[in-house]
């Protein structure tokens, strides 16, 4: 089983930046393709950004291509996206996601196992 556990949410200005991150516990981290999702107040959890297992491979949400970057440690059990030129639409709850789907990288979040607490991140205008 999986534990993720996400900071560095926050409130920031548009055109700001914020650098979040999530944290695993176990000895398999590098075998789970690792995906961000965020919910609005209103709306469905969609998907913002992926990485496949090696952190070879990413993808992204045409809303975000960009703007956001995401990375993997896989020494330290991290994943971080950082997010660039924040717009007021980027406001959302953000969840960490684990999953064993090949490749990279699912945007369905029924392809991910595990889910972490989530962050709240608030843009401003």
């Amino acid at each position: 089983q999986v534990q993720l556990v996400e900071s560095g949410g926050g409130l920031v200005q548009a055109g700001g930046s914020l650098r979040l991150s999530c944290a695993a516990s176990g000895r398999t981290f590098n075998t789970y393709t690792m995906g961000w999702f965020r919910q609005a107040p209103g709306k469905e959890r969609e998907f913002v950004a992926g990485i496949s297992r090696s952190g070879g491979d990413t993808a992204y949400a045409d809303s975000v291509k960009g703007r956001f970057t995401i990375s993997r440690d896989n020494a330290k059990n991290t994943v971080y996206p950082q997010m660039n030129s924040l717009k007021p639409a980027d406001t959302a709850v953000y969840y960490c996601a684990a999953g064993r789907n090949r490749g990279c990288c699912s945007r369905n979040e029924y392809q991910y196992e595990y889910w972490g607490q989530g962050t709240q991140v608030t843009v401003s205008s």
